[in-house]
């Protein structure tokens, strides 16, 4: 039962993050940048200007789907972003751009993350099945429980390790921005509001993940109520 209370309340949390999101970026997107430069033409100025080569800016299918892909070097950029001239664009743009900074860098954080995809990747394909197991058998065969929560346990470490990254990323966007003045007065608080709500995404999902490794620990120590 208790599960189901937490699964509740952080997909309610995460529904209303969402949602402010999404209605926040769409009123960005309605507000001109007055230099009147594209995603593409921000992310391309930024990288040059921060001393950043051999990354690529292209668009990706999708919205809301931009991200920075260090294995190939690339920022992707959603269409809306990629040739909007607005100010939700430019802040998507750069903070996709910090995070090759970030790379060109070796940013402490995002190289931590990076070690961890790995050991991601396998953790969340066996999982769940590892902890439905473990539940089940907790009482015969504590070991198997004990092994999902190390997995899981895995999973938050990298949502945690994944807040710096984020922020960071952001920092690096809007001081840009202002240092360039490709963000002045309403625009950059504009861009500060949005980048704000999309880092408030990757807090909820953090906190939900620690939760539920707690309810887990407390089943493998038999505090359950």
């Amino acid at each position: 039962m208790e599960i189901f209370i937490i699964f509740g309340v952080f997909m309610l949390l995460s529904w209303m993050v969402s949602s402010r999101l999404k209605s926040r970026f769409a009123k960005y997107s309605r507000m001109p940048l007055r230099s009147g430069l594209t995603g593409r033409e921000i992310s391309e100025k930024m990288l040059r200007e921060s001393g950043v080569e051999n990354v690529r800016v292209i668009s990706t299918p999708g919205r809301l789907t931009d991200h920075y892909n260090p294995l190939d070097r690339t920022v992707n950029l959603s269409p809306g972003v990629y040739n909007g001239r607005n100010v939700a664009a430019a802040a998507v743009a750069a903070h996709e751009c910090g995070h090759a900074v970030q790379h060109a860098q070796a940013y402490a954080f995002l190289q931590l993350r990076s070690a961890l995809v790995p050991v991601i990747s396998v953790s969340s394909r066996y999982m769940q099945w590892v902890l439905l197991a473990g539940i089940l058998t907790v009482e015969a065969f504590p070991g198997i429980l004990l092994a999902g929560i190390v997995m899981f346990a895995a999973t938050t470490l990298f949502s945690f390790v994944t807040l710096p990254v984020e922020f960071d990323a952001t920092r690096r966007a809007l001081a840009w921005l202002t240092d360039t003045g490709l963000t002045v007065g309403e625009e950059y608080s504009s861009a500060k509001d949005a980048l704000k709500w999309a880092a408030l995404t990757y807090v909820v999902a953090a906190l939900a993940s620690l939760a539920t490794l707690a309810y887990y620990i407390m089943i493998f120590l038999g505090r359950r109520n």
